[in-house]
């Protein structure tokens, strides 16, 4: 089973009930956060995750909107986690240069960024690659049109899979990329005539999930005056995409299970 929590769902456009890019997944004993967006520490507690034994962090790309909690996660975990985090190794995961933010954080605001007290190892690899995490998940990375380093994470268990597109442009590499899995967790940034290369909008994102096929496609990163302004599913449908759609919020949960997705 894969348990899913949306942690963060907004933008750089700061909201008092959205935190910025943020993630959570629960799979055999991992622990695993998808980007690390600001407010991500404080919605990790708000919603009960067990933030202090996270196992993995996976990064899309640098933005301060997918990175900006880094320093406030490690310096929670290293002074406000208690014994839960002894002993645990806290696995990074990011596109090339991911080291190198680290060791500059580290030389802004002290070493506790790469040495906070328990074992921090940061694996760089580029896209395409593919890695077993341990508890039976593995890990695949896509390029996409967003930053030069920026890439799409797809996490499998067993029969069931969660895609998550981070920051994107329109890639037709992704549709099969993504191609059958559980819940798809994509950026909706803008409106068809608003967007620019590099963000999804409701056509793109139906174009892919007609590609990809998703039990459960929802959307995230929309920015708050195309959310509140418009039915954003309904423009999506439109679109073209008949499966089932719905706007992720802070805090909401999502069951994976083989054959069967058991709570939405």
């Amino acid at each position: 089973m894969i348990r899913y929590v949306a942690v963060g769902t907004g933008t750089v456009v700061p909201e008092g009930d959205r935190g910025m890019s943020a993630h959570f997944l629960e799979v055999g004993g991992r622990r695993v956060l998808l980007d690390c967006g600001p407010g991500t520490v404080q919605g990790l507690a708000r919603h009960g995750l067990p933030w202090e034994e996270l196992t993995d962090l996976c990064l899309t790309h640098f933005h301060p909107d997918h990175v900006g909690a880094l320093p406030g996660l490690l310096f929670s975990l290293k002074h406000a986690a208690g014994p839960a985090r002894e002993g645990r190794e806290l696995t990074v995961r990011g596109p090339p240069g991911t080291a190198a933010l680290f060791d500059r954080l580290a030389s802004a605001l002290g070493d506790f960024i790469v040495d906070p007290g328990f074992p921090v190892t940061i694996r760089e690899s580029e896209p395409g690659g593919e890695e077993e995490l341990g508890g039976g998940l593995r890990l695949r990375t896509h390029a996409t049109p967003h930053t030069d380093e920026s890439r799409a994470l797809r996490l499998d268990a067993g029969e069931v899979a969660v895609g998550y597109t981070g920051d994107t442009g329109p890639e037709p590499g992704l549709e099969s990329f993504f191609s059958d899995v559980g819940l798809l967790v994509a950026e909706c940034s803008l409106t068809d005539d608003e967007v620019g290369e590099n963000h999804l909008s409701p056509s793109r994102v139906a174009r892919l999930a007609r590609g990809a096929g998703p039990e459960l496609l929802a959307l995230t990163h929309i920015y708050p005056h195309v959310r509140r302004g418009h039915d954003v599913p309904a423009l999506v449908r439109a679109a073209g995409w008949t499966g089932r759609v719905r706007v992720a919020r802070d805090g909401w949960e999502h069951h994976l299970r083989t054959n069967t997705n058991a709570r939405s």
